[in-house]
Protein backbone atom coordinates (compact mmCIF):
# COMPACT_ATOMS: atom_id res chain seq x y z
CA UNK A 1 0.00 0.00 0.00
CA UNK A 2 1.17 3.29 -0.93
CA UNK A 3 2.79 5.84 2.21
CA UNK A 4 0.64 8.37 3.10
CA UNK A 5 1.84 12.19 3.51
CA UNK A 6 0.21 14.26 5.97
CA UNK A 7 0.73 17.05 7.85
CA UNK A 8 -0.35 15.75 11.50
CA UNK A 9 -1.24 12.26 12.78
CA UNK A 10 -2.88 11.61 15.65
CA UNK A 11 -2.57 8.22 17.62
CA UNK A 12 -5.56 7.63 19.16
CA UNK A 13 -9.16 8.50 17.82
CA UNK A 14 -11.61 8.98 21.03
CA UNK A 15 -12.82 12.18 22.90
CA UNK A 16 -9.33 14.02 23.01
CA UNK A 17 -7.63 12.64 19.43
CA UNK A 18 -11.02 13.61 17.95
CA UNK A 19 -11.40 16.85 19.10
CA UNK A 20 -7.70 17.34 17.90
CA UNK A 21 -8.82 16.56 14.35
CA UNK A 22 -11.86 18.45 14.35
CA UNK A 23 -9.63 21.61 15.63
CA UNK A 24 -7.06 20.96 13.04
CA UNK A 25 -9.34 20.76 10.37
CA UNK A 26 -10.72 23.99 11.53
CA UNK A 27 -7.58 25.52 11.41
CA UNK A 28 -7.36 24.32 7.58
CA UNK A 29 -5.01 21.31 8.54
CA UNK A 30 -5.11 18.09 7.35
CA UNK A 31 -4.93 15.50 9.78
CA UNK A 32 -4.92 11.26 9.75
CA UNK A 33 -6.46 9.92 13.23
CA UNK A 34 -5.70 6.01 14.03
CA UNK A 35 -7.46 4.04 15.99
CA UNK A 36 -7.22 0.66 17.76
CA UNK A 37 -10.58 0.49 18.74
CA UNK A 38 -13.85 -0.59 15.64
CA UNK A 39 -15.52 2.92 15.90
CA UNK A 40 -16.41 5.16 18.41
CA UNK A 41 -16.96 4.67 22.42
CA UNK A 42 -19.66 1.89 23.52
CA UNK A 43 -19.93 3.34 26.71
CA UNK A 44 -20.97 6.49 28.34
CA UNK A 45 -18.10 7.20 30.19
CA UNK A 46 -16.68 10.91 30.62
CA UNK A 47 -20.07 12.83 30.50
CA UNK A 48 -19.77 16.53 31.97
CA UNK A 49 -18.79 19.33 29.23
CA UNK A 50 -17.81 22.19 31.37
CA UNK A 51 -18.53 25.75 30.37
CA UNK A 52 -14.60 26.77 28.50
CA UNK A 53 -15.09 23.03 26.66
CA UNK A 54 -18.75 24.31 25.60
CA UNK A 55 -17.27 27.84 24.69
CA UNK A 56 -14.85 26.02 22.29
CA UNK A 57 -17.72 23.63 20.77
CA UNK A 58 -19.68 27.06 20.23
CA UNK A 59 -16.87 28.15 17.89
CA UNK A 60 -16.65 24.92 16.29
CA UNK A 61 -20.54 25.93 15.56
CA UNK A 62 -21.45 22.36 17.51
CA UNK A 63 -22.72 23.90 20.55
CA UNK A 64 -26.17 23.67 19.81
CA UNK A 65 -26.03 20.06 18.94
CA UNK A 66 -24.62 18.77 22.09
CA UNK A 67 -27.14 20.78 24.03
CA UNK A 68 -29.90 19.24 22.46
CA UNK A 69 -28.64 15.87 22.92
CA UNK A 70 -27.66 16.79 26.38
CA UNK A 71 -31.29 17.64 27.03
CA UNK A 72 -32.45 14.54 25.63
CA UNK A 73 -30.00 12.30 27.40
CA UNK A 74 -29.90 13.80 31.13
CA UNK A 75 -31.40 16.26 33.27
CA UNK A 76 -30.45 19.60 32.81
CA UNK A 77 -29.11 21.76 35.46
CA UNK A 78 -28.78 19.24 38.32
CA UNK A 79 -26.69 18.70 40.76
CA UNK A 80 -24.13 16.31 42.26
CA UNK A 81 -25.04 14.86 45.84
CA UNK A 82 -24.31 12.15 48.24
CA UNK A 83 -26.43 9.37 49.43
CA UNK A 84 -25.59 6.23 52.03
CA UNK A 85 -28.04 4.51 49.43
CA UNK A 86 -30.26 5.66 46.51
CA UNK A 87 -33.20 4.58 47.81
CA UNK A 88 -32.55 6.24 51.44
CA UNK A 89 -31.83 9.90 49.65
CA UNK A 90 -29.38 12.68 50.29
CA UNK A 91 -27.10 12.84 52.76
CA UNK A 92 -24.95 15.62 51.58
CA UNK A 93 -25.19 18.07 48.32
CA UNK A 94 -21.69 19.30 46.79
CA UNK A 95 -23.40 21.37 43.77
CA UNK A 96 -26.86 21.91 44.16
CA UNK A 97 -27.33 23.27 40.08
CA UNK A 98 -24.97 22.66 37.75
CA UNK A 99 -25.28 26.56 36.94
CA UNK A 100 -26.18 28.11 39.39
CA UNK A 101 -24.00 31.39 40.05
CA UNK A 102 -21.69 31.02 37.03
CA UNK A 103 -24.12 32.30 33.78
CA UNK A 104 -23.03 35.50 33.96
CA UNK A 105 -19.06 34.43 33.20
CA UNK A 106 -19.68 32.69 29.71
CA UNK A 107 -22.29 32.45 26.92
CA UNK A 108 -22.22 28.56 28.01
CA UNK A 109 -23.33 26.51 29.92
CA UNK A 110 -22.34 23.30 31.22
CA UNK A 111 -23.97 20.42 29.88
CA UNK A 112 -23.74 16.38 30.54
CA UNK A 113 -23.27 14.60 27.42
CA UNK A 114 -21.87 10.88 27.76
CA UNK A 115 -18.84 10.10 25.35
CA UNK A 116 -20.61 7.26 22.99
CA UNK A 117 -23.09 10.51 22.17
CA UNK A 118 -20.05 13.13 21.97
CA UNK A 119 -17.59 11.10 19.57
CA UNK A 120 -19.82 10.64 17.17
CA UNK A 121 -20.40 14.50 16.64
CA UNK A 122 -16.82 15.24 16.73
CA UNK A 123 -16.19 12.99 14.08
CA UNK A 124 -18.87 13.95 11.41
CA UNK A 125 -17.71 17.65 11.84
CA UNK A 126 -14.07 16.83 11.41
CA UNK A 127 -15.00 14.61 8.82
CA UNK A 128 -16.67 17.07 6.49
CA UNK A 129 -13.60 19.42 6.91
CA UNK A 130 -11.50 16.82 5.50
CA UNK A 131 -10.03 14.46 8.73
CA UNK A 132 -8.77 10.87 7.54
CA UNK A 133 -10.16 8.89 10.80
CA UNK A 134 -9.76 5.04 10.58
CA UNK A 135 -10.82 2.67 13.16
CA UNK A 136 -9.66 -0.69 13.49
CA UNK A 137 -6.08 0.41 12.99
CA UNK A 138 -2.83 0.50 15.26
CA UNK A 139 0.29 2.54 15.22
CA UNK A 140 2.99 -0.24 15.35
CA UNK A 141 6.11 1.77 15.37
CA UNK A 142 6.73 5.82 15.26
CA UNK A 143 10.11 7.65 15.16
CA UNK A 144 11.07 11.44 14.17
CA UNK A 145 13.96 13.12 12.79
CA UNK A 146 14.68 16.78 12.27
CA UNK A 147 12.09 16.70 8.84
CA UNK A 148 9.76 15.06 10.29
CA UNK A 149 7.62 11.87 12.02
CA UNK A 150 7.61 8.35 10.67
CA UNK A 151 4.94 5.81 11.69
CA UNK A 152 3.89 2.31 10.60
CA UNK A 153 0.10 1.53 11.28
CA UNK A 154 -1.95 -1.64 10.87
CA UNK A 155 -5.41 -2.43 10.03
CA UNK A 156 -6.20 -5.03 13.21
CA UNK A 157 -8.28 -6.80 10.27
CA UNK A 158 -6.67 -7.40 7.06
CA UNK A 159 -3.03 -6.81 8.52
CA UNK A 160 -1.99 -4.07 6.21
CA UNK A 161 0.54 -1.79 6.83
CA UNK A 162 1.24 1.95 5.80
CA UNK A 163 3.72 4.02 6.36
CA UNK A 164 2.96 7.59 7.60
CA UNK A 165 4.79 10.90 6.81
CA UNK A 166 3.70 13.57 9.26
CA UNK A 167 5.90 16.89 10.28
CA UNK A 168 3.88 16.32 13.76
CA UNK A 169 2.43 14.04 15.83
CA UNK A 170 -0.25 13.99 18.56
CA UNK A 171 -0.24 11.18 20.97
CA UNK A 172 -3.74 10.96 22.22
CA UNK A 173 -3.93 7.31 22.99
CA UNK A 174 -4.96 6.86 26.07
CA UNK A 175 -4.31 6.01 29.83
CA UNK A 176 -1.56 3.54 29.25
CA UNK A 177 0.17 5.58 25.99
CA UNK A 178 2.23 3.43 24.07
CA UNK A 179 3.60 6.16 22.26
CA UNK A 180 4.44 7.95 25.59
CA UNK A 181 5.61 4.65 26.99
CA UNK A 182 8.08 4.82 23.52
CA UNK A 183 8.98 7.75 24.17
CA UNK A 184 10.16 7.09 27.53
CA UNK A 185 8.25 9.89 29.24
CA UNK A 186 7.27 9.18 32.89
CA UNK A 187 4.44 9.89 34.69
CA UNK A 188 4.39 11.88 38.08
CA UNK A 189 2.14 12.11 40.94
CA UNK A 190 0.13 9.94 43.96
CA UNK A 191 0.48 6.98 41.08
CA UNK A 192 -2.58 4.61 41.11
CA UNK A 193 -4.74 3.91 44.91
CA UNK A 194 -7.46 2.09 43.45
CA UNK A 195 -8.82 -1.11 41.38
CA UNK A 196 -11.87 0.28 40.67
CA UNK A 197 -14.92 -0.98 38.44
CA UNK A 198 -17.93 0.81 36.58
CA UNK A 199 -20.96 -1.29 36.50
CA UNK A 200 -23.02 -0.62 33.43
CA UNK A 201 -27.05 -1.51 34.21
CA UNK A 202 -30.52 -1.16 33.56
CA UNK A 203 -33.02 -0.87 35.78
CA UNK A 204 -36.76 0.93 35.98
CA UNK A 205 -35.30 3.85 38.62
CA UNK A 206 -38.55 6.59 37.47
CA UNK A 207 -40.45 6.12 40.90
CA UNK A 208 -36.95 6.91 42.27
CA UNK A 209 -35.11 9.49 40.51
CA UNK A 210 -38.07 11.13 38.48
CA UNK A 211 -38.83 14.57 39.76
CA UNK A 212 -35.16 14.73 41.56
CA UNK A 213 -32.49 17.07 40.01
CA UNK A 214 -29.72 14.97 40.13
CA UNK A 215 -26.83 14.48 38.18
CA UNK A 216 -24.05 12.78 39.79
CA UNK A 217 -25.15 10.82 42.79
CA UNK A 218 -22.00 9.89 45.40
CA UNK A 219 -22.86 6.26 47.19
CA UNK A 220 -20.86 6.45 50.62
CA UNK A 221 -22.53 3.72 51.71
CA UNK A 222 -20.54 1.51 55.10
CA UNK A 223 -20.01 -1.47 52.47
CA UNK A 224 -18.59 0.59 49.40
CA UNK A 225 -17.82 4.00 48.24
CA UNK A 226 -18.31 5.64 45.05
CA UNK A 227 -20.99 6.94 42.55
CA UNK A 228 -24.09 7.01 40.10
CA UNK A 229 -24.79 8.28 36.94
CA UNK A 230 -28.13 8.17 35.28
CA UNK A 231 -29.67 8.54 32.07
CA UNK A 232 -33.18 10.00 31.15
CA UNK A 233 -35.76 8.15 31.27
CA UNK A 234 -34.10 6.38 34.21
CA UNK A 235 -33.48 2.79 33.36
CA UNK A 236 -30.28 2.90 32.28
CA UNK A 237 -27.32 3.99 34.93
CA UNK A 238 -23.78 3.34 35.57
CA UNK A 239 -22.14 2.49 38.93
CA UNK A 240 -18.33 3.45 39.91
CA UNK A 241 -17.26 1.76 42.73
CA UNK A 242 -13.43 2.90 44.51
CA UNK A 243 -13.60 0.95 47.42
CA UNK A 244 -15.11 -1.53 49.78
CA UNK A 245 -15.29 -2.43 53.81
CA UNK A 246 -14.83 -0.11 56.65
CA UNK A 247 -13.87 3.70 55.25
CA UNK A 248 -11.62 4.49 57.55
CA UNK A 249 -9.81 0.75 55.97
CA UNK A 250 -11.06 0.39 52.93
CA UNK A 251 -10.02 -2.16 50.86
CA UNK A 252 -9.29 -0.50 47.58
CA UNK A 253 -9.28 -3.49 45.09
CA UNK A 254 -12.59 -3.82 43.96
CA UNK A 255 -11.97 -5.62 40.68
CA UNK A 256 -9.71 -8.95 41.57
CA UNK A 257 -11.88 -11.68 41.66
CA UNK A 258 -15.23 -9.83 41.88
CA UNK A 259 -17.99 -12.66 40.61
CA UNK A 260 -21.40 -11.40 38.61
CA UNK A 261 -22.98 -12.12 42.12
CA UNK A 262 -20.68 -10.02 43.80
CA UNK A 263 -21.50 -7.55 40.92
CA UNK A 264 -25.34 -7.62 41.57
CA UNK A 265 -24.54 -7.18 45.37
CA UNK A 266 -22.64 -4.33 44.71
CA UNK A 267 -25.21 -2.52 42.47
CA UNK A 268 -28.41 -3.75 44.96
CA UNK A 269 -26.23 -2.29 48.13
CA UNK A 270 -25.85 1.18 46.73
CA UNK A 271 -29.33 1.53 45.30
CA UNK A 272 -30.32 0.03 48.92
CA UNK A 273 -32.87 -2.19 47.93
CA UNK A 274 -33.00 -5.74 46.41
CA UNK A 275 -36.13 -5.98 45.18
CA UNK A 276 -35.23 -3.38 42.10
CA UNK A 277 -34.56 -6.23 39.14
CA UNK A 278 -31.14 -5.41 37.76
CA UNK A 279 -29.25 -6.23 34.59
CA UNK A 280 -25.77 -5.67 34.06
CA UNK A 281 -25.05 -5.07 30.81
CA UNK A 282 -21.14 -4.78 30.87
CA UNK A 283 -18.23 -4.06 33.77
CA UNK A 284 -15.26 -2.10 33.03
CA UNK A 285 -12.12 -2.60 35.13
CA UNK A 286 -9.43 0.13 35.51
CA UNK A 287 -6.97 1.89 38.23
CA UNK A 288 -8.40 5.42 39.51
CA UNK A 289 -4.84 7.54 39.29
CA UNK A 290 -3.24 10.51 39.61
CA UNK A 291 -0.49 11.66 37.69
CA UNK A 292 1.45 14.41 35.59
CA UNK A 293 3.34 12.95 32.83
CA UNK A 294 6.69 14.84 32.68
CA UNK A 295 6.69 16.39 29.33
CA UNK A 296 4.34 16.66 27.09
CA UNK A 297 6.28 17.11 24.05
CA UNK A 298 9.20 15.26 22.65
CA UNK A 299 10.30 16.64 19.50
CA UNK A 300 7.49 16.66 17.01
CA UNK A 301 5.19 14.29 18.95
CA UNK A 302 2.98 15.98 21.38
CA UNK A 303 1.18 13.98 23.97
CA UNK A 304 -2.73 15.22 25.36
CA UNK A 305 -5.07 13.85 27.24
CA UNK A 306 -5.16 10.66 29.62
CA UNK A 307 -1.70 10.24 27.54
CA UNK A 308 -0.18 13.14 29.40
CA UNK A 309 -2.77 13.62 32.70
CA UNK A 310 -4.67 10.82 34.40
CA UNK A 311 -7.14 12.19 37.07
CA UNK A 312 -10.25 10.08 39.17
CA UNK A 313 -13.36 11.43 37.42
CA UNK A 314 -13.92 13.53 40.66
CA UNK A 315 -14.88 16.66 39.42
CA UNK A 316 -15.45 15.74 35.70
CA UNK A 317 -12.13 17.55 34.78
CA UNK A 318 -10.32 14.71 32.87
CA UNK A 319 -12.16 14.92 29.54
CA UNK A 320 -12.29 18.28 29.02
CA UNK A 321 -8.73 19.15 30.19
CA UNK A 322 -7.96 16.92 27.14
CA UNK A 323 -10.27 18.81 25.01
CA UNK A 324 -8.34 22.13 26.26
CA UNK A 325 -5.05 20.78 25.71
CA UNK A 326 -5.68 20.31 21.89
CA UNK A 327 -7.14 23.14 21.59
CA UNK A 328 -3.88 25.06 22.87
CA UNK A 329 -2.47 23.17 20.53
CA UNK A 330 -4.10 23.26 17.01
CA UNK A 331 -3.63 26.69 16.32
CA UNK A 332 0.10 27.23 17.03
CA UNK A 333 0.16 23.86 14.69
CA UNK A 334 -1.68 25.37 12.24
CA UNK A 335 0.40 28.47 12.29
CA UNK A 336 3.90 27.09 12.31
CA UNK A 337 3.14 24.79 8.95
CA UNK A 338 1.58 27.78 7.68
CA UNK A 339 5.05 29.41 7.75
CA UNK A 340 3.37 32.57 10.22
CA UNK A 341 5.14 31.17 13.74
CA UNK A 342 8.45 30.38 14.39
CA UNK A 343 8.99 26.61 15.35
CA UNK A 344 9.94 27.78 19.15
CA UNK A 345 5.79 28.66 19.59
CA UNK A 346 5.39 24.70 19.95
CA UNK A 347 7.74 24.84 22.44
CA UNK A 348 4.82 27.09 24.50
CA UNK A 349 2.23 23.82 24.35
CA UNK A 350 4.19 22.34 27.35
CA UNK A 351 4.74 25.53 28.98
CA UNK A 352 1.08 26.48 29.26
CA UNK A 353 -0.75 23.21 29.43
CA UNK A 354 2.01 21.27 32.04
CA UNK A 355 1.20 23.48 34.65
CA UNK A 356 -2.44 23.30 34.08
CA UNK A 357 -2.79 19.36 33.57
CA UNK A 358 -0.25 19.24 36.96
CA UNK A 359 -2.94 21.77 38.99
CA UNK A 360 -6.09 20.12 37.38
CA UNK A 361 -5.04 16.62 38.45
CA UNK A 362 -4.76 17.27 42.27
CA UNK A 363 -7.59 18.80 42.21
CA UNK A 364 -9.44 15.94 41.36
CA UNK A 365 -7.26 13.86 43.45
CA UNK A 366 -8.19 16.39 46.22
CA UNK A 367 -11.99 15.72 45.40
CA UNK A 368 -11.94 11.84 45.31
CA UNK A 369 -10.21 12.19 48.91
CA UNK A 370 -12.82 14.57 50.44
CA UNK A 371 -15.80 12.84 48.42
CA UNK A 372 -14.86 9.42 48.23
CA UNK A 373 -11.73 8.22 49.92
CA UNK A 374 -10.51 10.34 52.99
CA UNK A 375 -8.32 6.93 54.24
CA UNK A 376 -6.14 8.36 51.55
CA UNK A 377 -5.16 11.27 54.34
CA UNK A 378 -4.59 15.13 53.64
CA UNK A 379 -0.71 14.87 54.51
CA UNK A 380 -0.26 15.73 50.46
CA UNK A 381 -3.52 17.19 49.62
CA UNK A 382 -3.72 20.29 47.63
CA UNK A 383 -6.47 23.18 48.95
CA UNK A 384 -9.67 22.71 47.36
CA UNK A 385 -9.96 25.52 44.36
CA UNK A 386 -13.49 26.77 42.94
CA UNK A 387 -14.54 24.41 40.20
CA UNK A 388 -14.54 28.04 37.86
CA UNK A 389 -10.84 28.64 38.19
CA UNK A 390 -9.88 24.90 37.87
CA UNK A 391 -12.52 25.00 34.38
CA UNK A 392 -11.42 28.50 33.22
CA UNK A 393 -9.31 30.69 35.81
CA UNK A 394 -5.83 29.15 34.63
CA UNK A 395 -3.07 31.28 34.05
CA UNK A 396 -0.83 30.98 30.92
CA UNK A 397 3.25 32.04 31.59
CA UNK A 398 4.88 31.36 27.87
CA UNK A 399 6.73 33.61 25.61
CA UNK A 400 3.38 33.68 23.93
CA UNK A 401 1.78 35.78 26.74
CA UNK A 402 3.83 39.03 26.95
CA UNK A 403 3.06 39.93 30.64
CA UNK A 404 2.41 43.00 32.69
CA UNK A 405 4.61 41.88 35.76
CA UNK A 406 7.75 40.46 34.96
CA UNK A 407 8.20 37.35 36.95
CA UNK A 408 4.64 36.48 37.84
CA UNK A 409 3.63 32.76 38.52
CA UNK A 410 0.04 33.46 39.12
CA UNK A 411 -1.31 30.09 39.15
CA UNK A 412 -4.84 30.39 38.33
CA UNK A 413 -7.67 32.83 39.50
CA UNK A 414 -12.02 33.99 39.63
CA UNK A 415 -12.66 34.39 35.66
CA UNK A 416 -14.61 37.14 37.41
CA UNK A 417 -11.28 39.12 38.76
CA UNK A 418 -8.76 38.30 35.42
CA UNK A 419 -10.00 40.93 33.48
CA UNK A 420 -8.20 40.23 30.30
CA UNK A 421 -5.03 39.90 32.01
CA UNK A 422 -2.64 38.27 29.70
CA UNK A 423 -2.28 35.02 30.05
CA UNK A 424 -5.65 34.06 31.33
CA UNK A 425 -9.01 33.98 29.04
CA UNK A 426 -10.85 36.74 27.98
CA UNK A 427 -13.77 37.93 29.67
CA UNK A 428 -16.84 37.33 28.28
CA UNK A 429 -19.58 40.45 27.83
CA UNK A 430 -22.33 40.94 25.75
CA UNK A 431 -22.19 43.01 23.10
CA UNK A 432 -24.46 43.80 19.80
CA UNK A 433 -23.45 43.10 16.66
CA UNK A 434 -25.36 44.89 13.73
CA UNK A 435 -28.33 44.56 16.59
CA UNK A 436 -27.05 41.19 17.05
CA UNK A 437 -26.56 39.84 20.64
CA UNK A 438 -23.05 38.42 20.55
CA UNK A 439 -20.32 37.37 23.32
CA UNK A 440 -17.09 38.96 23.00
CA UNK A 441 -15.82 35.32 22.96
CA UNK A 442 -17.80 35.06 19.71
CA UNK A 443 -15.02 37.21 17.99
CA UNK A 444 -11.87 34.66 19.03
CA UNK A 445 -11.68 31.77 16.26
CA UNK A 446 -9.47 31.02 13.82
CA UNK A 447 -7.09 34.34 13.76
CA UNK A 448 -5.28 36.55 16.14
CA UNK A 449 -7.95 39.34 16.92
CA UNK A 450 -6.96 43.41 18.29
CA UNK A 451 -10.42 44.62 19.82
CA UNK A 452 -9.90 48.39 20.59
CA UNK A 453 -11.87 50.15 23.04
CA UNK A 454 -14.84 52.90 21.93
CA UNK A 455 -12.07 55.51 22.05
CA UNK A 456 -8.96 53.43 20.40
CA UNK A 457 -8.58 55.18 17.09
CA UNK A 458 -5.32 55.06 17.07
CA UNK A 459 -4.74 51.06 17.78
CA UNK A 460 -7.51 50.48 15.22
CA UNK A 461 -5.48 52.83 12.66
CA UNK A 462 -2.73 51.18 12.69
CA UNK A 463 -3.18 47.63 13.31
CA UNK A 464 -3.77 46.35 9.40
CA UNK A 465 -0.93 47.92 8.79
CA UNK A 466 1.10 46.10 11.45
CA UNK A 467 -0.76 42.64 10.62
CA UNK A 468 0.36 43.31 7.13
CA UNK A 469 4.53 44.50 8.36
CA UNK A 470 4.07 40.90 10.62
CA UNK A 471 2.41 39.19 7.75
CA UNK A 472 -0.04 37.72 9.74
CA UNK A 473 -4.12 38.08 9.75
CA UNK A 474 -5.35 39.94 12.07
CA UNK A 475 -9.27 40.26 13.20
CA UNK A 476 -9.82 44.33 14.25
CA UNK A 477 -12.64 45.33 15.96
CA UNK A 478 -13.43 48.83 17.51
CA UNK A 479 -16.58 49.17 20.19
CA UNK A 480 -18.59 51.38 18.45
CA UNK A 481 -17.74 50.95 14.75
CA UNK A 482 -18.97 49.21 11.92
CA UNK A 483 -22.08 47.87 13.89
CA UNK A 484 -20.03 46.59 16.66
CA UNK A 485 -21.86 47.91 20.23
CA UNK A 486 -21.37 47.57 23.83
CA UNK A 487 -24.81 48.11 25.40
CA UNK A 488 -23.75 47.71 28.69
CA UNK A 489 -20.69 50.49 28.07
CA UNK A 490 -18.43 47.91 30.24
CA UNK A 491 -15.93 47.10 27.80
CA UNK A 492 -12.96 49.06 29.15
CA UNK A 493 -14.01 48.33 32.54
CA UNK A 494 -14.51 44.72 32.15
CA UNK A 495 -10.98 44.13 30.28
CA UNK A 496 -9.01 47.11 33.00
CA UNK A 497 -8.44 49.35 30.01
CA UNK A 498 -8.98 52.67 29.65
CA UNK A 499 -11.32 53.67 26.56
CA UNK A 500 -8.37 54.34 24.43
CA UNK A 501 -6.92 51.17 25.09
CA UNK A 502 -6.74 47.45 23.60
CA UNK A 503 -6.12 43.79 24.07
CA UNK A 504 -4.83 41.28 21.61
CA UNK A 505 -6.30 38.03 22.00
CA UNK A 506 -4.71 34.50 20.69
CA UNK A 507 -6.99 32.08 18.32
CA UNK A 508 -7.64 30.03 21.45
CA UNK A 509 -9.30 32.86 22.96
CA UNK A 510 -6.39 33.88 25.51
CA UNK A 511 -5.02 37.24 25.76
CA UNK A 512 -1.51 37.60 24.33
CA UNK A 513 -0.94 41.05 25.42
CA UNK A 514 -2.75 44.26 26.54
CA UNK A 515 -2.67 48.19 26.16
CA UNK A 516 -4.25 50.15 28.98
CA UNK A 517 -3.99 53.26 26.32
CA UNK A 518 -3.10 54.65 23.16
CA UNK A 519 0.15 56.38 24.98
CA UNK A 520 2.49 53.42 23.14
CA UNK A 521 0.64 53.18 20.40
CA UNK A 522 2.19 52.85 16.75
CA UNK A 523 2.64 50.46 14.04
CA UNK A 524 6.35 49.22 14.75
CA UNK A 525 5.75 48.86 18.46
CA UNK A 526 1.84 46.21 17.75
CA UNK A 527 4.25 44.47 14.47
CA UNK A 528 6.75 43.54 17.71
CA UNK A 529 4.38 42.55 19.46
CA UNK A 530 2.68 40.15 17.33
CA UNK A 531 6.36 38.97 15.88
CA UNK A 532 6.90 38.42 19.60
CA UNK A 533 3.67 35.80 20.51
CA UNK A 534 4.38 34.30 17.19
CA UNK A 535 7.62 33.25 18.38
CA UNK A 536 9.43 35.01 15.40
CA UNK A 537 12.61 36.58 14.94
CA UNK A 538 12.59 40.07 14.85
Amino acid sequence: MADVEVPVLIVGGSLVGMSAALLLAHHGVRSLVVEYHRGTAIHPRAAQCTQRTMEIFRALGIEDIVSVKSEAQFVQDAGVVAVETLVGGVTANYIANLNEGIRDVSPSVRVFLSQDALEPVLKEHAEKLGADIRFSTECVSIDQDADGVTAVIRHRDSGATQTVHARYAIAADGAHSRVRERLGIRMLGHGSFSNSVTIYFRANLRSILEGKSWAVVYANHPRLRGFFRFEKPFESAFLVVNTLGDAHHPDRDVSTGLTDEGILRLVHTALGSEDIPVRVDNVMRWQATADTAERMQAGRIFIAGDAAHVMPPTGGFGGNTGIQDVHNLAWKLALVLQGIAGPKLLATYEQERRPVAEFTVEQAYTRYVLRTDSALGTKDLQPLVNELNVEKGYVYHSPAVIPETPGDTTRDMSPRESRARPGTRAPHLWLERDAKRISTIDLYDRHFTLVAGPAGDAWEGCAHAAAKQAHIDLDVHRIGARGLSDPSGSFAEAHAIEPTGCVLVRPDGFVAWRAKSDANASIRMLADVVRSVLCREA
